[in-house]
């Protein structure tokens, strides 16, 4: 079947606008003055050139989250590995292409940490003259989970990197850019959805947190899971849902309790030890249009069951449940057999720190790092060097196992282990090799959940697990039969994530910490030619 290829034109103005939240206002970075930004709507198979001007005061670069960009890596858009970020007065025209992708996803900001406000959904509709593999939706509602500082994000981020410790706990989560009626100043101005009885809608759910892993639910009402990441999956109803940053869920919610207005809200799951967040709850309302204006509300709404903020079992039961939809359309293709394989450690590092104190353990900088490599900013981007044989930017020697073995997730951990290297390194793999990837958590520091994204490619998750890796016993439990197909995976608090995928886009991988991302490791994969 043929099918047609439109390319479109989309318009981005970086720009700074001025916004009240929480009973105060500060001026911030959008895109076209919106916050979240728009959103970006095309059919599978299409090209679309989206021009960036930026208006600016700061370097800006735009990414499109879980786009495969197919043998196009220049306009991808992670600051100095595909580009250099586009100056203030200048304009950046980005080709973005929809591939595989089929459902929602989000582009962000790729420069330190303006995506907390430079975001906004992306929806992928499937082939022109076709249909979703499920009933067509009365409507669809795009749902972006985010924070709000009261403080100027910029300010945040750099007391964050000179102080060598964490970030200071944002003032609020938000939904779709309100914080919700529990926060003071916030009651008029709350997310509403007007629903009609016995009516199905499309909720296109998009995590643009920088930090935390949030559980989503809207009370007395069932979602159901029926895309992951721009990939159907096979339909799976819960009372909430979870999902880490970066991270997409396209829910089907039905409209079929009695009319009344009801809560729909987001928590953080956090379980690291001594690590501080932000312990609130942003909420939305959803309200049946048959409830009559004059007529008394439940006061309040009712508010969804969540689960506890570090309730590890509710929230690998419902990622390890998910499956992809694996039909004739929409078939799985795990690698079965690999011939490239890794084992990559996560950490969270103490590094010695120039100042004469620190937030970090005894004085010294938290860093993250992977198979004990931090990686640094080059001053030319990885990609251009690589494509014009530019030598000394980086080096392709990034260890495919950690360089030390020891009891990853042990209580106590020697003291020399917390610092890592730092490092601009990378490896080649030969293009269209089946690549497997386990992912294994450390208890270095403190053990935290580690978000994890591939740029170029989407990958199935196999398998999970607490503990260290067992190599001969835990791969007898993958699931190569209808593993989910993502481009963000949750690496569990010290546990182990598997990922399987084929090195077929020419192209490259970029790995990043999600969570502290002015500390992430970033390595990749260059397909040889």
């Amino acid at each position: 079947m043929m099918f047609e290829l439109l390319v479109l034109n989309f318009q981005c103005c970086v720009r700074e606008a001025r916004y009240e939240r929480l009973c105060s206002s500060k001026t911030i970075l959008t895109v076209n003055g919106k916050f979240p930004g728009p959103t970006l709507y095309a059919y599978k198979g299409d090209e679309v050139i989206v021009d960036v001007f930026n208006k600016g005061n700061e370097n800006i670069t735009l990414h499109w989250h879980g786009v495969k960009q197919p043998q196009y890596p220049w306009s991808d858009g992670p600051e100095y590995v595909t580009q250099c970020p586009i100056k203030p007065g200048n304009k950046f025209s980005q080709k973005v292409i929809f591939s595989e992708e089929e459902g929602t996803l989000w582009w962000h900001a790729h420069s330190d940490w303006s995506r907390a406000t430079v975001h906004g959904a992306i929806v992928v509709y499937p082939y022109r003259g076709t249909s979703y593999p499920f009933p067509k939706p009365h409507a669809e509602v795009p749902i972006i989970l985010g924070k709000w500082w009261k403080e100027d994000i910029r300010y945040v981020f750099q007391e964050f990197v000179q102080s060598g410790g964490q970030p200071i706990n944002s003032d609020a989560y938000t939904i779709n850019g309100q914080p919700g009626d529990l926060y003071p100043c916030s009651r008029s101005d709350t997310f509403q959805l007007n629903v009609l009885s016995g009516k199905t809608y499309l909720f296109r759910l998009v995590s643009a947190v920088m930090n935390e892993i949030l559980f989503f639910g809207v009370a007395k009402h069932k979602l159901t899971v029926i895309a992951t990441d721009a990939s159907y999956s096979k339909p799976l109803a819960r009372d909430y849902v979870l999902i880490s940053p970066g991270q997409t869920l396209d829910c089907l919610f039905v409209a079929d309790q009695k009319p009344d207005r009801y809560y729909m809200a987001a928590a953080p799951y956090v379980t690291g030890v001594n690590v501080h967040f932000d312990n609130t709850s942003t909420t939305g309302i959803v309200k049946y249009e048959e409830f009559p204006n004059q007529a008394p509300f439940s006061s309040p709404p009712l508010f969804p069951y969540l689960p506890s903020y570090n309730d590890t079992s509710a929230a690998f039961n419902f990622s390890g449940s998910l499956r992809s939809l694996g039909t004739k359309d929409h078939p799985v293709d795990a690698p079965l057999v690999v011939d490239q394989k890794f084992m990559v450690t996560l950490s969270i590092n103490a590094m010695p720190f120039p100042k004469t104190s620190c937030e970090g353990p005894n004085g010294t900088q938290l860093a993250a790092s992977m198979n004990n490599r931090t990686f640094v900013n080059p001053s030319l981007d990885i990609l251009q060097a690589y494509y014009y044989k530019i030598p000394g930017v980086y080096r392709e020697i990034f260890p495919k196992h950690p360089p030390f073995v020891f009891n990853y997730t042990a209580d106590y951990l020697p003291l020399e282990l917390e610092i890592s290297k730092i490092a601009t390194e990378l490896r080649t793999l030969p293009y269209n090799s089946a690549v497997e990837i386990v992912f294994q958590g450390t208890n270095l520091v403190a053990g935290i959940d580690h978000p994890m994204h591939l740029h170029g490619y989407s990958f199935y998750s196999v398998g999970w697990g607490l503990g260290n890796f067992d190599q001969t016993e835990d791969p007898q439990k993958y699931n190569l039969v209808d593993p989910p197909k993502r481009n963000t995976v949750t690496v569990p608090k010290n546990g182990w994530t598997t990922v399987r995928f084929w090195a077929s886009n020419a192209y490259y991988i970029l790995l990043l910490m999600e969570r502290y991302s002015n500390l992430i490791l970033i390595n990749w994969w260059l397909p040889s030619n």
